[in-house]
């Protein structure tokens, strides 16, 4: 996928602007990917893969941060990797600490409640580290009612830190072989997280390419775009950009994207 595919894409359905998200542990991917986003214009940033506790971690995250596109990395449970393992890495968390301290995000990778509960341990040990939630919707929540408890518990503990925000993404999914369609399908699970998070902790994600498998662009677009438009434009307007600003920190490229007041230099 390129951002000239995306574009051809997104543009029909109101997207203005997107941030490209890692798709492989490999180093040189990173140059590889800014590279091709600095090209075009609809790309305003750039999540790449660099893992903390490696020795080299320091001297590419100074290279990386020169880049105006590079907004922080990706974690999680992707690439045989461990989270909340990590956070007993001296190492590790000194290198998170370099990411805050860089004022870069933390972005976390495919969803389980140990990743979540891990999520909530970060936020203990690098308080000044902004974190997003990605791919929350599609996780079946435990079923088990004592680990579902805690599931619950861990996600309205983060959802009180000011620092986290949870990317509102693949919300489509696959039940009994059939990809449901209609929007109230998900209407409930999309109720639970947004009354957990609140409207100015959510923001838009489109899962693109990867949700291909799913469903179009379009039909995602159709998942959401009615579910916040009826709470109104003020709360739309904060999932679908605003509160990307706040948690990326992602620059303005072209005249049809958006831009805060509060962000202009």
């Amino acid at each position: 996928m390129t951002p000239a595919l995306y574009r051809e894409i997104a543009v029909p359905q109101g997207i203005k602007g997107a941030i490209a998200i890692e798709a492989s542990p490999r180093l040189d991917e990173n140059d590889w990917v800014l590279e091709t986003i600095e090209k075009d214009t609809i790309m305003v940033g750039y999540i790449g893969d660099l893992e903390p506790d490696k020795p080299e971690y320091g001297q590419y995250l100074e290279k990386y941060h020169k880049n105006p596109l590079f907004l922080g990395i990706r974690y999680g449970t992707l690439w045989n990797r461990d989270l909340g393992a990590m956070l007993s890495n001296p190492d590790f968390v000194s290198g998170l600490k370099l990411l805050a301290q860089a004022g870069m995000v933390l972005e976390t990778a495919n969803q389980t409640p140990g990743l979540i509960d891990a999520t909530l341990r970060t936020t203990d040990k690098v308080p000044g580290l902004r974190i997003v939630i990605d791919h929350l919707p599609q996780m079946e929540p435990p079923s088990d009612s004592a680990q579902r408890g805690a599931y619950e518990s861990n996600l309205r503990e983060l959802a009180k830190r000011p620092q986290v925000w949870l990317k509102v993404s693949e919300v489509i999914r696959r039940v009994d072989g059939q990809v449901p369609t209609d929007p109230n399908f998900y209407k409930p699970r999309l109720d639970e997280l947004y009354g957990i998070f609140g409207e100015d902790h959510v923001l838009f994600g489109s899962d693109f390419p990867n949700s291909d498998q799913w469903g179009t662009y379009e039909t995602v677009m159709s998942l959401v775009r009615p579910y916040f438009m009826a709470k109104g434009r003020a709360i739309a307007e904060k999932y679908f950009w605003k509160n990307s600003v706040a948690a990326y920190r992602w620059v303005k490229r072209e005249a049809g994207q958006p831009v805060l007041l509060a962000a202009k230099q």
